[in-house]
């Protein structure tokens, strides 16, 4: 069983402050987060990594490639 915590688009902001509370890059990283909660209805779990959690916000690729949601 995982640990999957679906959300209801409300929820979204305080739950991108808690994701973004330790990082240097807080702006960027909340409007991201934002962006990738809104559309995938979860965040991961703690500060950094635990994306697996989050198949969506996990597997959402920039252009190039790279993790689209922080």
């Amino acid at each position: 069983m995982s640990d999957v915590v679906f959300l209801i688009d409300v929820e979204c902001p305080n739950e991108c402050t808690r994701r973004c509370s330790k990082t240097q890059y807080h702006k960027p990283c909340m409007f991201f987060c934002q962006k990738c909660c809104y559309k995938c209805l979860c965040v991961p779990p703690g500060f950094y990594g635990n994306k697996q959690v989050c198949a969506c916000y996990n597997n959402w690729k920039t252009k190039r490639g790279g993790p689209k949601c922080p």
